[in-house]
């Protein structure tokens, strides 16, 4: 396989190892993933993607697509890595509640579209996160709560399959697939664009609030309260903060998907909580919900570890966190306790923990690592022992997203549909070797 090869049925950008901008190309969002790819094609549209699987499943290679790569597992060595960005078109039929994405979209652009006229998609908590990926892994989003996982909202995909051919996948058309693309990642088939349905959005009321670590233990406490039978319209995170060079702070974030008088009323205990350093709850515009949680938009040196929790514990207000950026517990329950229509399937667990340090040095990333490891240890007993496939971090895999029934039938959909290998996601649910004979 060469570059030069690839070219030949490739309309748009090719990059092999040696040629300038190779290794930008493949770098991943999070930039203490290495990606030692085979190959990076920037496909130009839709048939470009049908050729590159084309080719790939004549050479024997495997593909990896990624937008920007939010989620990379550096699972890629001698894939090619296949870039979406430029498959960017975006449709909103504003009377039928349904938005069409191209794979290169993101949630900013889709948020910008659909808020004007009073809707919204189930969009997560950073605006330059893609929303094929994110879809594919499930996606927790601030309105989960009320509606489910991203992936719940999805009416149809348009794939390329591992024999190269387009076509588009429903409940209808092929069941087995759609439920497996909702929420079971991209090991079964590349997406090139998806229809999702959105949702009334006439008006959300929320945004942060802050105060400095002193205050912990009260706004842990009104975390608790809030969230103990919190309505399915009100989402609260509750957030720790150590970045370098301030003092160390808490906060919460918080939606609330209706009328702001009646969500300023459910969170009114915020107000008892004295000494906050700042405070920008109020109406939120629909393209503005990506700024509430204060996301880097920039791709960096980050170390996440994320974990299920079973219920809360008051020491994790105290517990110190240093050298960790960040701790935040989300409240989940509601529609995501349901069954759902993916794979992605029920989240028993009320809570999830996420921990993020940032790793630009070896000492500095064992130290977070460590970190990470000891608050887990620390609270083993309120811990489900698993975590969201979107979250799973390079050193988890499949298994510790799915239960086993899940797992088990995703693996099967695996090998009925992509028995040469020819995808490879980012945590593939069944890893195996391409055999000599597989390759034609």
């Amino acid at each position: 396989m060469t570059s030069a090869d690839m070219r030949k049925v490739i309309k748009g950008r090719v990059l092999g190892p040696g040629d300038a901008g190779f290794d930008e190309a493949r770098k991943a969002w999070n930039l203490t993933v290495d990606q030692p790819v085979a190959a990076v094609v920037e496909a130009e549209d839709a048939e470009d993607v049908a050729a590159l699987v084309r080719y790939a499943r004549r050479s024997g290679l495997a593909v990896t697509a990624q937008a920007g790569g939010h989620d990379a597992s550096g699972d890629v060595e001698g894939a090619i890595l296949l870039r979406t960005g430029r498959l960017d078109g975006l449709r909103v039929l504003a009377a039928e509640r349904v938005a069409r994405v191209g794979a290169g979209v993101n949630w900013g652009s889709v948020l910008s579209a659909v808020g004007p006229h009073g809707l919204t998609g189930l969009a997560g908590s950073s605006p330059v996160v893609n929303v094929v990926g994110y879809t594919l892994g499930g996606g927790l989003s601030w309105f989960g709560r009320r509606y489910g996982w991203a992936a719940d909202s999805v009416r149809a995909f348009d794939i390329v399959d591992a024999d190269g051919d387009r076509t588009r996948v429903s409940a209808a058309s092929d069941p087995g697939l759609f439920w497996g693309l909702k929420g079971g990642g991209g090991d079964f088939a590349l997406v090139t664009s998806l229809e999702f349905a959105l949702h009334p959005a006439p008006s959300v009321y929320g945004g942060r609030v802050i105060w400095p670590q002193e205050r912990a233990g009260a706004v842990f406490e009104l975390f608790r309260k809030l969230t103990d039978g919190a309505p399915r319209e009100l989402t609260v995170w509750f957030n720790r903060f150590g970045f370098p060079g301030a003092p160390p702070m808490v906060a919460l974030d918080l939606t609330f998907l209706g009328d702001p008088r009646e969500g300023a009323a459910l969170v009114r205990g915020i107000d008892g909580i004295d000494g906050a350093i700042s405070d920008d709850r109020g109406i939120v515009a629909v393209p503005d919900l990506g700024g509430i949680a204060a996301e880097p938009t920039a791709p960096a040196a980050s170390l996440p570890r994320a974990e299920l929790l079973t219920r809360l514990d008051e020491g994790l207000a105290t517990e110190p966190i240093d050298p960790l950026i960040s701790v935040q517990i989300r409240h989940l329950s509601g529609a995501l306790a349901e069954p759902g229509t993916g794979a992605s399937g029920a989240l028993p667990e009320p809570y999830l923990l996420q921990m993020v340090g940032s790793g630009p040095d070896p000492d500095r990333a064992r130290a977070v690592r460590a970190r990470q490891a000891e608050i887990v240890g620390r609270f083993e007993d309120i811990m489900a022992g698993r975590k969201p496939y979107t979250l799973l971090t390079p050193e988890e895999t499949a298994a510790d997203a799915f239960t086993e029934p899940v797992l088990a039938r995703l693996r099967e959909l695996k090998r009925s549909r992509d028995p040469h290998g020819v995808f490879r996601a980012n945590h593939p649910v069944l890893k195996q070797a391409i055999r000599e004979d597989d390759r034609v």
